[in-house]
């Protein structure tokens, strides 16, 4: 069981902060399990098994959730799964894959991957026209920016345009200071950061002030409008649907954690 399941997840990619997004690419396995459930509570975690043998991962590590929900929601995950094993239908899986294989050894890199995003983050660009978009931008991220101010005396500057600005060093240092030391919660947000290009977005879900629908509203508030405006092409609805299954996996983990 665990050569084929690293045969079904060993092409995805190794950097943590984009792993979550790509899809296997190698062909679809059929499912050869009965029964996908989790396990009981044992050192490290509760285990996902499959006909009661557990699930190792891509790098052969136990797959462990650190919570009994989390362990359930892979199970259905991996119970779903019909006649073939599809992991661009696996986005919980394959942010565990990232956490347990990428992260968990290594949180370092992705704490200052995600610390690079507030220095250039998505809420501080504003357009300067129309006045609708304008007014749409400051409905929905004005809040986060708000929160961050008074809840992490993280104060960012805003910027009209696409000129780079820097901001300010405490600010980005109280941002950082916000990160969490658990390196499921971790993945869960670097996987936001690179899916939103916000790493506001990423604390302020990860605080659980915001819903996360408003959240990934935020996050699309230029393309929303765009969409609006002319139409959406079918190629990149569908990519706006897998870059929401990765946001929802994500979320879910904050939840579950």
């Amino acid at each position: 069981m665990r050569d084929i399941f690293n045969d079904i997840f060993e092409n995805q990619p190794k950097d943590p902060m984009v792993s979550a997004r790509k899809g296997a690419k190698t062909a679809l396995r059929k499912r050869f399990y009965k029964e996908a459930r989790a396990g009981a509570a044992g050192e490290g975690g509760y285990p996902l098994l499959l006909d009661g043998k557990p699930v190792m991962t891509p790098a052969r590590k136990p797959l462990l959730a650190p919570t009994a929900d989390l362990a359930a929601a892979l199970a259905g995950e991996w119970q779903a799964q019909e006649i073939e094993i599809d992991p661009a239908r696996m986005p919980l899986t394959r942010l565990a894959n990232v956490v347990v294989d990428g992260i968990a050894p290594a949180p370092q890199a992705v704490v200052d991957e995600i610390a690079k995003y507030l220095g250039s983050d998505l809420l501080c660009y504003r357009a300067d026209e129309p006045a609708a978009l304008v007014a749409r931008q400051n409905e929905l991220w004005n809040p986060v920016l708000d929160w961050a101010r008074d809840e992490l005396g993280a104060r960012f500057i805003l910027v009209e345009g696409i000129v780079f600005a820097e901001q300010p060093k405490e600010a980005i240092a109280a941002g950082r200071a916000a990160l969490p030391d658990s390196a499921w919660r971790l993945g869960a947000m670097a996987s936001v950061t690179s899916i939103t290009g916000s790493a506001l977005i990423a604390l302020a879900l990860n605080a659980g002030v915001f819903e996360a629908d408003a959240l990934w509203a935020a996050a699309h508030v230029d393309e929303d409008f765009q969409m609006a405006q002319w139409g959406g092409d079918e190629a990149a609805i569908e990519r706006r649907a897998a870059r929401f299954a990765e946001y929802e996996a994500a979320a879910k983990v904050l939840k579950l954690t």
